[in-house]
């Protein structure tokens, strides 16, 4: 063997020693536990979200449902719950921080990015359990452009109206109460409700009742369609492109978030907003607006996951999610996309009073016993009889009334101060 030849030899040893380094390396990197995640969101948005954790280089493995908090449930009874869930539901956030359940994300983003309702603290605990990574803007109507709404209230012909969801049948009703409450009685009576603050028991004040009474007389303008939109998903039929487009029965109004662009598939293009408030029944100013987010927390301590939740939190990675279409963050530093309708969501959800979504906030029983409430009306309208709201409303105060002591996790402020 001449030396030459030697040398080649040992060279090309080396290169192997060092290919197998970087071997044995990805391979640990690629054998990582991945970190799991519970979302909500399937289809298109669940690949958006999808691509921009790719980008983390942290290695994690992504569940979509919509019957998540079932799936949740399920999880964490059996002693494997996800390392972080994505969920609108705060009120379910705070029974699970109460439980010890969830960890502390103190200092894993800097709050002074995120304004008011979207950062409020713990009542009692000083440590954050949440965090919000997508933002939506509700207290809107969507239209089909070049076919704008006068600013009058809407007949129940007009109005694209479905119940349906695959693990929470009924929430859509309550966005109309919602946003009923919020602009008839203002942002300080809507705040005091969503959190069953006070000696008052909201659920049967005149504020709600006025406003339940207001959408169940609406509904009662056609039986028909009130049966309909008990039996219709809120997203249209699978092979639709949402309720606004299916347009059943000549409608051609959605009381519906921002995130319904997501429903209208092909037709999204087509879709333009305006405020709910003056199409309402009563009609009226604009009060406020309800918004609405998808709040990342930990069930785990992992350093993997609580470096993914920072960086999902982080300006830089908001502002990746944002290029993608139909995202909105609740980070005051993002700049959304140059896009008319997108600017006045944005618009929308960083200026002037806003409240967070009360049936997301309040305890889940009482937030379940609001939809079986809202299903209960349509049915009773649907069969020509009295929706009874007085005894529904009694009732879902008993719900509110047996709750107890209110969770140490709740937020302080549902609304912003202005």
């Amino acid at each position: 063997m001449t030396r030459r030849f030697k040398v080649l030899v040992v060279l090309v040893v080396l290169l192997l020693i060092a290919a197998g380094g970087l071997v044995v390396a990805w391979a640990r990197h690629d054998d990582r536990e991945p970190v799991t995640i519970l979302g909500t969101w399937t289809g298109e948005q669940a690949e958006q979200f999808k691509a921009v954790l790719r980008d983390f280089g942290i290695p994690f493995r992504y569940q979509g449902t919509a019957a998540q908090r079932e799936v949740l449930l399920s999880k964490v009874q059996s002693g494997e719950p996800p390392d972080i869930v994505i969920m609108p539901g705060i009120g379910e956030l705070a029974e699970y921080a109460d439980q010890n359940r969830l960890k502390p994300l103190n200092g894993l983003y800097d709050p002074r990015q995120y304004g008011a309702p979207w950062n409020a603290t713990g009542t009692v605990s000083s440590s954050v359990y949440w965090v919000p990574v997508k933002a939506d803007l509700k207290s809107i109507v969507w239209y089909r452009q070049g076919e704008k709404p006068a600013d009058s209230p809407a007949p129940l012909r007009s109005w694209c109206v479905g119940m349906g969801d695959d693990g929470a049948s009924g929430w859509p009703g309550t966005d109309w109460i919602e946003d009923l409450v919020l602009q008839r009685a203002g942002p300080a009576v809507y705040e005091k409700w969503a959190l069953g603050t006070g000696d008052t028991q909201w659920w049967r004040s005149s504020a709600v009742r006025s406003a339940w009474q207001a959408w169940a007389g609406l509904l009662g303008q056609d039986r028909t369609r009130a049966r309909h939109a008990l039996l219709t998903d809120h997203r249209g039929a699978p092979d639709s492109d949402g309720l606004l487009f299916d347009g059943w029965g000549g409608c051609g109004l959605e009381h519906q978030g921002s995130f319904a662009r997501s429903f209208y598939k092909g037709e999204a293009p087509g879709a333009d907003l305006t405020d709910s408030a003056p199409l309402l029944p009563g009609g009226g100013p604009v009060r406020a607006h309800e918004v609405t987010g998808d709040f990342a927390a930990l069930f785990s301590g992992r350093s993997e996951a609580r470096e993914l939740v920072r960086r999902l939190a982080s300006k830089e990675g908001q502002q990746e999610w944002a290029r993608s279409a139909d995202f909105f963050s609740a980070n005051r530093q993002v700049t959304p996309r140059n896009h008319e309708v997108d600017h006045k969501i944005a618009t929308r959800l960083r200026e002037g009073p806003r409240c967070l979504d009360a049936s997301d906030v309040m305890a889940p029983a009482v937030r379940d016993a609001f939809y079986e409430a809202v299903l209960q009306t349509i049915a009773r309208v649907a069969a020509g009889q009295d929706p009874a709201v007085a005894g529904l409303l009694r009732d879902v105060q008993r719900v509110q009334d047996a709750q107890g002591t209110p969770s140490r996790a709740a937020p302080r402020t549902v609304c912003s101060p202005r």
